[in-house]
């Protein structure tokens, strides 16, 4: 069994006083390391991405669960203890931690195979400590194995970029060889977008980032334009991953007869009043995307694994977390950031 070294204390970035970034919401922690609970993991924290929930929590989009919360919850890391329960993971192996983090098991949104609906969920980085750390625990039951291999920078947005983009896909309802429209490239955004080119679909991106524009080009999409502007022709599907409620009738309006619209963000500024001729006759859809569930993650896990996905990822030490979410509220990073060990 190969060993793992654990540190005498964790240390990492804690939520003290929700607010915009350049407050400095964040501030740095020393702790005792955790002992994992008889269900849990102790894991060695390689990467953490940043995600743009991270950003809400710090900001105060989303309301704080806990006090003193540990944030992020796109980790990569090796397992350095076990809970005494625990059977699918041992010492040594790597593993990953994503936002969802417990359900109850037995509502009816569970038992039907809906588990993000669980009104019971929990989530890393927001009920309970996540990945800007040394070290973390994760459930077992809903930790992901991952590949010895892969570099863990380029694993760690897949654990919930990749994921909650990947549910938005299927949420909104492309048809086959059909055409999707994505609003804003970030993270979950250019990852989505390649499950989507692999299976047919012709990807038309609109973003105000010239960067992101970019590097949709160069990811296979068909156009690339103005967050507001009209895409080329009309489109089957659109996800909105850019949480501005000013571009939902932008996107509506794009959309064909029939077409769908999914939000994919868990926040939304205010959405303007829509005009039913002009947004939603026709049969327009307009769609929420909620979590996921274990399976969704399983679901992509496997198909970025078949299709080789990209993943376009900045690294930033541990010790600079406040930077990177500077910039992820600047739009200033291309793709997704990632925490590393410094």
């Amino acid at each position: 069994m190969a060993q793992v070294p654990v540190p005498h204390e964790l240390t990492g970035w804690a939520v003290h006083h929700p607010g915009p970034i350049a407050a400095g919401p964040l501030v740095s922690v020393r702790r005792p390391v955790p002992v994992p609970g008889p269900d849990e993991l102790l894991l060695q924290v390689e990467a953490c991405g940043v995600c743009r929930t991270d950003l809400h929590l710090a900001e105060g989009d989303l309301p704080p669960h806990r006090p003193e919360t540990v944030p992020g919850h796109e980790i990569v890391g090796r397992v350095a203890a076990v809970g005494e329960s625990v059977t699918r993971f041992q010492v040594g192996d790597r593993a990953g931690g994503a936002w969802l983090r417990g359900t109850c098991g037995n509502c009816r949104y569970c038992r039907a195979g809906r588990e993000n609906l669980c009104p019971a969920s929990r989530y890393t980085g927001w009920d309970a400590d996540g990945g800007f750390a040394g070290t973390t625990l994760v459930p077992a039951d809903y930790a992901y194995a991952l590949p010895d291999e892969q570099d863990a920078t380029s694993l760690a947005p897949l654990l919930c970029a990749g994921i909650i983009g990947y549910r938005a896909l299927r949420r909104s309802a492309l048809p086959a060889n059909g055409r999707l429209g994505i609003y804003g490239f970030g993270a979950s955004a250019h990852l989505a977008a390649q499950v989507a080119l692999a299976e047919g679909a012709t990807v038309h991106v609109l973003t105000r980032s010239a960067a992101a524009r970019e590097l949709a080009l160069g990811l296979g999409a068909s156009s690339a334009g103005d967050a507001y502007a009209r895409p080329p022709e009309p489109l089957d599907s659109a996800i909105l991953f850019a949480p501005v409620g000013d571009l939902v009738p932008v996107a509506l309006e794009a959309l064909d007869r029939s077409g769908t619209l999914a939000i994919a963000g868990i926040h939304l500024t205010d959405i303007p009043v829509l005009n039913y001729q002009r947004h939603l006759f026709e049969e327009r859809n307009l769609r929420s995307v909620t979590s996921n569930t274990r399976q969704d993650g399983r679901d992509f896990l496997a198909i970025a694994a078949r299709i080789g996905i990209r993943v376009t990822a900045s690294p930033y030490p541990l010790s600079r977390a406040t930077q990177a979410l500077t910039d992820l509220a600047a739009d200033q990073i291309n793709g997704a950031a990632v925490l590393v060990p410094d």
